[in-house]
């Protein structure tokens, strides 16, 4: 069966949120998180495109990405990936790290051991004692081995990025945008993929979801979410909340 896929949030570390994909043949468009992303890859080689190179992660390794680096993941439409995602926050992290900040440079872990011990935790995950301390043990073997004490060198997001953020509730225009800065579409749109590393839309819509997560936690029901975040209607929204996120809205609201 195709696109089994199950998002679990757990009230410890900070807010642990999980994923579990299995056979998802949706590809995630370039987005980012302001969480480590770190996903056993369980069937099928895994790839992550980043802004400047392709990588391909094999059955049985851990991928890795940096909270703010800009990702795609393709997946195969006929065969489709499995995988389990680990959302981890940054303080958390940096909590292991003798209150310094964590970058992992190498983004494929090739470490049959550390794949085990998280391949069970993502089986057992229902046990939230359990899993806060052990997680927190894999956390400081992975830090210790393969993380470097620094921040992710991310570009500094400026005039572009701050002036759709408070559009991000109206409906986008691209030549609009790009007029208000006197410039034609284009010119707008090369300048802001180089200075944020995504397009406009799809920035417009990734700090759409990011605030339709709020209100979803927050109890609001989907249709609201939709509008208060400035999607068409729930069908739409819906499209590319799971487009992004591996999941519906309603799985993650009820998660």
């Amino acid at each position: 069966m195709k696109n089994v896929n199950t998002y679990h949030k757990l009230p410890i570390l900070d807010g642990l949120e999980l994923l579990n994909a299995q056979n998802n043949t949706v590809s995630f468009p370039y987005h980012s998180h302001d969480t480590f992303n770190i996903a056993l890859i369980l069937k099928h080689t895994f790839d992550t495109k980043l802004i400047d190179k392709h990588l391909h992660a094999p059955a049985g390794t851990l991928s890795i990405t940096n909270p703010f680096e800009v990702h795609a993941t393709p997946c195969d439409w006929n065969t489709g990936n499995s995988f389990f995602t680990f959302y981890v926050a940054p303080d958390v992290m940096k909590m292991i790290n003798k209150n310094k900040a964590v970058f992992f440079e190498e983004k494929i872990i090739y470490d049959e051991n550390l794949f085990k011990e998280f391949y069970f935790l993502s089986q057992n995950f229902e046990n939230k004692t359990y899993v806060e301390k052990k997680l927190l043990q894999l956390l400081e073997t992975l830090v210790v081995n393969y993380g470097k004490s620094q921040n992710f060198k991310n570009k500094e997001i400026n005039l572009f990025a701050r002036f759709l953020d408070d559009q991000i509730t109206e409906k986008f225009s691209l030549e609009v945008s790009a007029r208000s800065f006197g410039m034609d579409k284009y010119k707008f749109l090369r300048l802001f993929k180089h200075e944020t590393g995504l397009t406009p839309n799809n920035y417009v819509i990734l700090k759409r979801i990011e605030k339709s997560k709020i209100l979803l936690n927050d109890g609001f029901e989907l249709l609201d979410v939709a509008i208060e975040t400035g999607f068409y209607d729930a069908a739409h929204f819906s499209k590319k909340f799971r487009e992004f996120t591996g999941v519906t809205p309603l799985q993650y609201k009820t998660s």
